[in-house]
Parts: C-alpha cells; sequence; structure tokens
C-alpha cells in the first residue's frame, strides 16, 4: 500500500471518530424518536428501581413474559425512550442510513478538499509568480 493512500486511510478513519464521537446521545434520541420509540419517567417505585439499575446511553432489549421491547435509558433527563421490536428494527436501519449519509458527505469533502489542491498546484502560478503569457 502506498504511503498516500495510508495516509487518507488514517485521515478519513480520524474524521469518522470525530464524527461518531461528536454525535452523542442527541442524536440517539432523536433517531429513537423517529423510530416510534417513546419517551417515558419512570413513576412506580418498581420502574425507578429498574430505571436505577439500567445501564445508561445504551439501548438494550427486555424480555417480560412473552412480550420484548427494547430501552434506552437517558440519565441525563430522568427519561427511558421504550419501543417494540418494530421500532428497534426501524432505529437500526435509520442509523445505518445516517451512517452512510454521513461517510458520503465525507466523502465529498475530501474529494472536494483535494481537488481544491490540486488546482492550487496547476492553477495561475504554475511557471512561476511573475509569469505573465504574452498574447498576440
Amino acid at each position: 500500500m502506498t504511503t498516500p493512500l495510508r495516509l487518507l486511510l488514517v485521515a478519513l478513519s480520524a474524521l469518522f471518530l470525530i464524527g461518531c464521537a461528536s454525535s452523542g446521545s442527541s442524536n440517539t434520541k432523536s433517531l429513537l424518536t423517529a423510530a416510534g420509540f417513546r419517551e417515558r419517567s419512570p413513576q412506580t417505585e418498581k420502574e425507578k428501581e429498574l430505571y436505577a439499575n439500567a445501564p445508561s446511553y445504551k439501548v438494550h432489549r427486555i424480555t417480560a413474559g412473552d412480550k420484548t421491547f427494547y430501552a434506552y435509558k437517558d440519565e441525563k433527563s430522568g427519561l427511558a425512550y421504550l419501543g417494540d421490536e418494530e421500532n428497534y428494527e426501524r432505529y437500526k436501519s435509520l442509523a445505518v442510513q445516517q451512517d452512510i449519509a454521513q461517510t458520503q458527505y465525507q466523502a465529498a469533502q475530501m474529494e472536494q478538499n483535494m481537488a481544491m489542491d490540486w488546482h492550487g498546484s496547476y492553477g495561475r502560478y504554475y511557471y512561476g509568480p511573475y509569469y505573465r503569457p504574452r498574447y498576440r
């Protein structure tokens, strides 16, 4: 693998990680809401106990009897997002679509930046800053 290609892959990986880190829980909450999850705050003592023991900022599967549902605990706002299997499948689909769109956007930005660098190397000052073509 050539050095410029390695450098490009490292830069792309760094941008991807920065994008993932900056997306945060607000992005997850908006995806969950768009997928049909419902916001709910714990009301009863049993709900408060379950809420306290649940992992924060992670969608997890809960099976109660013959029912399966998914929950996401937002500890900062004190809410839980609840959805069923259909909502969870929709959430995963939306997350993949968003990831693809973000990757395409980043690739387009990198392509634009590379095109600008290419233009600069063969642009106006290709022959030197004082070169003026003579037109007759």
